[in-house]
């Protein structure tokens, strides 16, 4: 076992048998959990036939997603790079330009080891390069003819952010006046719905096609779906089919994500008005604690993610969250990262369900007691 993994390890064993936390890592379930979880998901029917080829509950959860985002139909995919890549080529064929106007911060940029251009032939151009999404007038200056636009919704890797809905709608008007389609990478949109003060369907209904994640909000174990028309996902589902992406029986990544969808879907605003709390108090904790710099990302989060940065080594801030987790049973913070300008260290917070629990006063403690770690 490396040290990396050792480590790992023992933040695992702490988060586990933390008493009070603001939400629960992926990372955490065994197992046995899972699949203890699965016969209720989404009040399973033990009789039902099982799906072959995506029939039965996988084309039930695929109408599920097509009615909440108010599109003609949604195909499910193992994983959201693949629906993504896909998207992008379909329209790189229908509009017969083959270049993706998109953020450097984006997932395809970022995390998808280069797959559009390697795997699917296309370019990128971007319109800004700034950590924040890009303004109308940037999509309109791009200095190529673009065939999509794909807007990151939030914008994670900037800081979860997400344009006002005024210049969202700028931003779709931009690209059509370039003749562009409009592509949403939606893996984290379900939680949209509070800042911009529209339901799913009227944030989607301004986009082409939409692609969103059933793991990374709705605690499902893995999945994603590609919404659009008829038209678009007939397509999609002929190069799902050729990506590999035809999965014989997917029941229980479809059941899991139907629970989601049932459970934490509505619960999603909630947990993004306790996150406002929560970075309100930090603000407060790290200033009563004597800080000497720190930053919450954005102060008021757009969704019920954020970031925070701190001027410390990233390990030392991760040993010292590692400690909390053990010796109190809380757990404020996770992983650091060396991210940004020398010196200075980041990590993401998530509230879900057990952040519920906390007040002002318990993150101020928390806080005053992971800094006195410091």
């Amino acid at each position: 076992m490396t040290a990396d993994e050792d480590r790992t390890k023992r933040l695992v064993a702490a988060w586990r048998g933390a008493g009070r936390t603001l939400s629960r890592s992926l990372l955490e379930p065994t197992v046995g959990e899972l699949l203890a979880a699965l016969p209720a998901a989404a009040s399973a029917d033990p009789d039902e036939p099982a799906d072959v080829y995506g029939d039965g509950v996988v084309a039930r959860l695929e109408q599920r997603v097509a009615d909440l985002l108010g599109t003609a139909d949604a195909a499910f995919f193992p994983s959201g790079t693949m629906a993504q890549q896909i998207a992008l080529r379909c329209w790189a064929g229908r509009t017969g330009n083959p270049v993706v106007a998109l953020h450097p911060m984006g997932h395809p940029e970022l995390w998808e080891g280069g797959a559009l251009s390697v795997v699917s032939g296309l370019r990128t151009v971007y319109p800004t390069r700034d950590p924040r999404q890009p303004t109308p007038q940037e999509v309109a200056e791009v200095a190529e003819p673009f065939g999509t636009l794909m807007l990151e919704l939030p914008l994670r890797d900037a800081g979860f952010l997400l344009p006002s809905w005024e210049e969202l709608t700028a931003l779709v008007d931009a690209a059509r006046a370039r003749d562009a389609v409009v592509h949403f990478d939606g893996a984290r949109l379900w939680e949209s719905t509070t800042h911009f003060g529209r339901p799913l369907s009227e944030i989607a209904g301004l986009a082409d096609s939409v692609y969103v994640s059933f793991y990374k909000s709705l605690g499902g174990l893995s999945g994603a779906a590609l919404a659009g028309s008829a038209e678009l996902v007939a397509e999609a589902r002929v190069w799902r089919h050729r990506y590999g992406g035809q999965i014989f029986r997917q029941f229980p990544q479809a059941l899991s994500a139907l629970a989601g969808l049932e459970r934490e879907l509505p619960r999603l605003p909630s947990y993004v008005e306790r996150a406002r709390m929560v970075a309100g108090a930090l603000r407060e904790g790290f200033t009563e604690a004597g800080v000497p710099w720190f930053r919450v990302h954005p102060e008021e989060p757009h969704t019920h993610q954020f970031q925070v940065w701190l001027p410390y080594e990233a390990e030392r801030l991760t040993e010292a969250g590692l400690r909390q987790a053990e010796e109190t049973g809380t757990v404020l913070f996770r992983r650091w990262s060396a991210e940004g300008p020398p010196g200075l260290s980041m990590t993401e917070l998530e509230v879900t369900e057990p952040g519920l629990e906390w007040t002002g006063a318990d993150v101020r403690a928390a806080v005053a007691d992971f800094v006195a770690r410091l």
